[in-house]
């Protein structure tokens, strides 16, 4: 008994009982302590790699449609919520999806797409920063995010960034976003609020240009090809093995080759019937 109490007062008086650490005090979802301090959420990129691909410039008067959209997506969720319940079946994948906005996802939204229209698409604000704009919780405009990335009105990346001197060598960082106009959900929209369909000619322009650049990729080398389809490190680091890959091809052009083992069947039976040709 003595024993015991003595541990329990060596464990009371110890000086990392108390509080710790915040790097120490984060604690992974399995409880134990994550060997960095700082896990990187699952599907996270490095920043400064997926940008310059993942951002578009959007089009004169394109955020507003999109805006537009949205709240005639969240008027047509509650639509087949209220149909759905009157005929006493369940709703769809598509209408389950319009049914999830809610009217914070659709605020949640507008800042987005203002932010869009400001930054020229470059949009990567923090929770903290939505919640401060819409003046909603963290965990309303949390569940927001994944409403409006569940209807198609909202692409999303995660992102991590490396750190520099002691602690953690990565640390989550604010995410990238897009905003979208689903096509699943374009039968529910108003008409007025749907993309005008291509004249033919434009199709076939479209079709013809496909053609073309896919004649010119297919006269790339390995490297030319990592070149123009990605930007960034990723992009470097394939380039670089496209130039290997274009090397050890030119250098299997000048080496002889080994004759195929058909080739050579076939030579030794020609030869073997002309010596049995008779004089």
């Amino acid at each position: 008994m003595a024993l015991i109490l003595a541990q329990a007062i060596a464990r009371i008086s110890a000086p990392d009982s108390g509080m710790r650490s915040g790097a120490t005090a984060q604690r992974a979802r399995s409880g134990g302590l994550h060997r960095t301090g700082a896990p990187v959420r699952r599907g996270s990129v490095e920043a400064g790699t997926v940008e310059d691909s993942f951002f578009a410039v959007p089009a004169k008067g394109e955020t507003d449609r999109l805006l537009r959209a949205a709240r005639a997506a969240l008027d047509a969720g509650r639509r087949a919520r209220r149909t759905a319940r009157a005929e006493g079946r369940m709703l769809d994948a598509a209408e389950a999806a319009l049914a999830g906005l809610t009217a914070g996802a659709v605020r949640v939204f507008e800042e987005i797409c203002t932010l869009a229209r400001l930054n020229a698409g470059k949009v990567f604000p923090t929770y903290d920063h939505l919640a401060k704009a819409t003046a909603l919780g963290r965990a309303t405009v949390a569940r927001a995010l994944s409403a409006l990335e569940a209807a198609g009105f909202l692409l999303r990346q995660r992102r991590f960034c490396r750190t520099i001197g002691a602690g953690p060598r990565y640390r989550q960082t604010s995410n990238i976003y897009r905003p979208l106009l689903p096509g699943k959900l374009l039968r529910f929209l108003p008409r007025a609020l749907r993309p005008a369909p291509l004249p033919c000619d434009a199709v076939v322009h479209q079709a013809e240009a496909a053609a073309e650049l896919a004649a010119m990729r297919a006269t790339l080398s390995c490297r030319e090809l990592a070149e123009v389809t990605l930007a960034g490190a990723l992009g470097r680091v394939l380039a670089s093995l496209g130039a290997a890959i274009d090397r050890a091809a030119c250098e299997s052009h000048s080496d002889p080759q080994p004759l195929s083992e058909s080739y050579r069947k076939t030579t030794n039976v020609v030869g073997l019937a002309g010596q049995r040709r008779p004089a």
